[in-house]
């Protein structure tokens, strides 16, 4: 079956490493980075002596594309022309129980060729990589190339001679340090720089295809340094032990056959799970949704060796390790390795523990992407240009004053920090992890007391029509995250404390069911009559099995939710007509009705069919009109799984 999205993911291996296809043929656009920055893959193939181009641009003519299937780790093109089919098949196996697999740079373009006509053909496939992979900019720079023999392989590789590395942060930005690498088996081609010096450049051959011929092209990245994580420039988790790029490589090409079965067996588990919990469409918006959700992080370790899960906030502001992006993206990772979620909460407990946080809440993010070095949401000043690096706010003293309070987002991150801890515990059946820090869950857990009943001028994770005071759906969080802290109690064995927490949970819903009644669905804000919104914050309470809310209040929000959705969905809230792909599949997970699922699903698989705008999958975009807004390329699409997490934990 052929596939039509908006931009098709062809290398993901981190927010650096990332290659995208924007259009609906392969050979119809320029390959881009996920920011739309052109990062050009040519691919041409000469046979019986005439060219013909497959992909990226170009003058001469092509092979057809005959389709398109997308799967949770590989996007496969078919081709046609000349008496031969071409299969190309773009695969990152991040499989997410691997951690070794998942950080590893690389990624395989494998190809498969079938003659058609009965006759014997000439064929060698090139693959041109430009040396924009290296540099941030279109300006001409001189490179470094060279090339090895491995023994299981042909190496080459391509960077800039003059480097610094974790030079710049920010987002809308690639990196401009590292070496692009590739490779191809001993004997079935040869790796070379082109293009006076400005492309690196792959070559598989068939000299003599009768049948059918198959083999692989690898496509690594060494960014050399990969994380500032506070003071200390940290390599990517492959690299531990001194590992190098070449001996991945070595590993990539030995492992190939096998790493394919295991990815192929994992898309079609993933491709039955998703059929199950939401029929055909789920699997559409799960196979997307996928590589991009993790491969916006970058996977370290800090000075314990414990995983580090960097997120960066893509399309936004270039945050990394940031709280409410962290949140919305959890169902992918509890489902397949909480450990990872872990290591998205390890960042922001270091930096919660700096004398110059001095707040009773927890913190937005931990950095600016690449660079870990401290919250840089809602300065008083120091605010630094795109590229430009922030100063290492981790290490000043608590009388910095840094912060403005009003752009802060308090009852938002300390309920998404405890929900999260809680999720952890839920998941493995302990609290183990959060037990350290629960001197900073008490902390965050009073102020929810304090101020989330009603939550007054405070900002929150949605507020992109405007800010809205005494949020309705916000109020629910803190209700959630109240009785996320009773949870971590009462597995850490101090069943007292926690019966005090759940009944104060238990009285706040109460409560917020009172003042949220407006007939027929629960309201916007408590102090007006009209208006709506998503409460995707209390799929929690089904989840964690707290009986806080009958569930006579998930189905009446699900019947009003399916009265307002528009063509591509159900609007965010009552304000403006577009929404949060994320959290219509939270709110989907509020039934087990399999027809009320896809009801809510359908819509979003309309979107990325129908959408004008040529990115990746964007989870902020207009339900009547399907035009994306600004974020995209986005880890919190990860919050997609929640249905299937469901189901999981409802077994």
């Amino acid at each position: 079956m052929s596939t039509r999205v908006p931009s098709v993911p062809l290398i993901t291996c981190d927010s650096y490493f990332s290659v995208w296809s924007p259009a609906d043929t392969l050979y119809a656009a320029d390959t881009v980075h996920w920011t739309g920055r052109v990062q050009q893959i040519n691919g041409t193939a000469r046979i019986d002596g005439g060219t013909f181009r497959f992909m990226g641009r170009g003058s001469e003519p092509v092979l057809t594309q005959t389709s398109l299937e997308i799967s949770a780790t590989a996007s496969c093109y078919t081709f046609e022309g000349e008496g031969l089919i071409l299969e190309l098949t773009f695969r990152s196996p991040l499989l997410l129980d691997d951690p070794d697999l998942l950080s590893r740079p690389l990624s395989y373009i494998a190809v498969r060729l079938e003659v058609t006509d009965g006759r014997t053909h000439e064929v060698e496939l090139n693959f041109s990589f430009s040396s924009n992979f290296c540099k941030y900019g279109d300006e001409p720079i001189p490179m470094v190339w060279g090339s090895h023999d491995l023994g299981n392989s042909m190496t080459a590789w391509i960077g800039k001679r003059v480097q610094g590395p974790l030079s710049h942060s920010g987002d809308d930005v690639t990196i401009d340090w590292g070496y692009l690498y590739l490779a191809v088996p001993q004997g079935q081609g040869r790796v070379f720089m082109s293009g006076a010096g400005e492309e690196l450049s792959a070559r598989l051959c068939f000299p003599e295809l009768t049948g059918t011929g198959e083999s692989f092209v690898v496509a690594a990245y060494d960014d050399v340094a990969s994380i500032n994580y506070f003071g200390e420039f940290r390599r990517g988790y492959w690299a531990r032990g001194g590992r190098t790029i070449l001996q991945v490589i070595e590993e990539g090409i030995r492992d190939y056959f096998s790493i394919t079965e295991r990815c192929l067996a994992f898309d079609r588990e993933l491709a039955a799970r998703a059929e199950a919990a939401g029929g055909p469409a789920y699997v559409s918006l799960l196979n997307l949704a996928y590589r991009q959700s993790i491969a916006a992080h970058k996977l370290i370790t800090d000075e314990n060796g414990d995983l580090v899960f960097v997120s960066k906030e893509c399309f936004s502001n270039g945050c990394a390790a940031t709280v409410d992006v962290s949140y919305p993206s959890t169902p992918l990772f509890l489902l397949y390795n909480p450990e990872l979620i872990k290591g998205m909460l390890r960042p922001i407990f270091h930096f919660a523990r700096q004398p110059v946080w001095t707040y009773d809440f927890a913190p937005h993010d931990a950095g600016r992407y690449p660079h870990l070095t401290g919250q840089v949401y809602g300065l008083r000043k120091q605010r630094m240009e795109n590229t430009e690096v922030y100063p290492p706010f981790y290490a000043f003293p608590a009388n910095s004053a840094l912060y403005d309070l009003r752009y802060q987002m308090p009852v938002e991150e300390c309920g998404n920090m405890l929900i999260m801890m809680a999720a952890i515990a839920r998941a493995e059946g302990n609290a183990n992890f959060s037990r350290p820090h629960l001197d900073l869950a008490e902390k965050w857990v009073q102020y929810l007391i304090e101020y989330g009943e009603d939550p007054g001028e405070q900002l929150c994770t949605d507020d992109f029509a405007g800010h809205l005071a005494h949020n309705c759906n916000l109020a629910a969080k803190a209700i959630m995250g109240i009785e996320a802290y009773a949870i971590l109690l009462d597995l850490t064995g101090n069943q007292a404390e926690a019966g005090k927490y759940h009944y104060q949970a238990k009285n706040m819903a109460a409560a917020w069911l009172a003042n949220t009644s407006r007939g027929d669905h629960r309201a916007l804000v408590f102090d007006r009559e009209e208006g709506w919104s998503l409460k995707y914050n209390l799929v929690w309470d089904t989840l964690f099995g707290s009986g806080l809310f009958q569930p006579e209040v998930y189905e009446t929000e699900i019947r009003w939710y399916l009265k307002q959705q528009n063509t591509y969905g159900v609007p965010l809230d009552s304000r403006r007509d577009y929404t949060k792909s994320d959290w219509i599949l939270w709110v989907s997970a509020f039934s087990s009705d399999r027809t009320q699922r896809e009801s809510l699903i359908a819509p979003v698989a309309a979107f990325l069919r129908d959408t004008p705008d040529r990115v990746p999958f964007s989870d902020w975009y207009d339900t009547v009109n399907a035009r994306h807004y600004s974020f995209q390329n986005r880890t919190v699409q990860g919050g997609l799984f929640m249905p299937l997490l469901a189901d999981e934990w409802a077994r």
